[in-house]
């Protein structure tokens, strides 16, 4: 919560400027807390947003901690959404291939300095107080990034069992590539990272809600998945999506079989223990099987 390119700010949520005084600050939240009470009528999920706004905004070291890192302060420190640099690590790791949310960080930073307009001096094209205003397909390229970037640390802790490829080409266009092809003791995956920015629901084996729109993203999984099933010859077990935690109301949520493919919707915080145990109703992969299916999609494999 927010942590994200599409969370509302702190202030946004208490609906004030950001240059209010304390007292008039304490007031806003003492109101949004009577509007959004449950008891009263309000959304038990926008309550809770409420008191944890106050939590980061509610002190004066607080409220000035929080306006240096979301770009509020005129001297704001790191945001946190730059590319992690590599680090020395000498703990084996699961065998990786291609750059998680490279396509889409290089989608953001040329669209971002297009939207900035000719001419116009982007120093640091993460910038929260910059990214708060940019159009929001621009700031949900970023936290699609974020997202796969956040499941390509899950997986690479894993351990040298696993194997995963990143944005895998499923055909012409970039948009339709496959996140992560994970290869596991416990099956093949597809999975998909994503950041809605909201809330989700569910209905007839596919993700709703207002933060998504009309897009149907456990459909569009499923075709990138059989495109890649084609041209490697292979079968995958089932199919991942991979939300943050805050969007889901429960860390595992099993959307059945669709399409002849077992669907889970797992909370960021779940998808270790997911991958590990292996989603109900997938076959193992073992021995020379294992090794051929690694092999068959690394002779395939093609990056956007």
């Amino acid at each position: 919560m927010f942590d994200s390119p599409l969370s509302a700010s702190a202030y946004e949520v208490l609906g004030v400027d950001p240059a209010v005084d304390h007292e008039e600050l304490r007031r806003a939240y003492r109101l949004r807390l009577r509007q959004t009470h449950p008891d009263t009528g309000g959304d038990a999920a926008v309550f809770i947003q409420v008191q944890y706004a106050w939590e980061l905004v509610g002190t004066p070291e607080g409220r000035a901690a929080y306006d240096r890192g979301h770009g509020f302060a005129a001297e704001s420190e790191w945001s946190g959404w730059r590319a992690q640099t590599t680090r020395p690590d000498t703990r084996p790791r699961a065998r990786s291939y291609g750059q998680p949310g490279g396509w889409r960080r290089e989608r953001y930073l040329t669209l971002i300095r297009e939207w900035a307009g000719i001419g116009a001096e982007v120093p640091d094209p993460y910038d929260p107080a910059l990214v708060r205003q940019a159009p929001r397909e621009l700031r949900r390229l970023l936290a699609d990034a974020l997202a796969e970037e956040a499941t390509a640390r899950t997986v690479a802790d894993l351990g040298m069992g696993f194997t995963v490829w990143h944005d895998v080409a499923t055909g012409a266009d970039p948009e339709d590539k496959l996140d992560h092809v994970v290869l596991s003791p416990s099956g093949l995956y597809g999975v998909m990272s994503e950041d809605f920015g909201g809330v989700v629901g569910f209905r007839r084996g596919e993700i709703t809600g207002p933060s998504v729109g009309v897009r149907a993203p456990v459909t569009a999984l499923l075709g990138r998945m059989r495109a890649t099933a084609r041209a490697a010859r292979v079968r995958f077990g089932g199919a991942i999506v991979v939300l943050p935690d805050d969007d889901l109301v429960q860390a595992v949520t099993p959307m059945g079989t669709v399409r002849g493919i077992p669907v889970v919707v797992v909370r960021r915080s779940a998808l270790a223990m997911v991958l590990r145990q292996g989603v109900p109703g997938v076959r193992a992969i073992g021995g020379n099987e294992l090794f051929d299916v690694r092999t068959r999609l690394q002779q395939t494999v093609r990056f956007v």
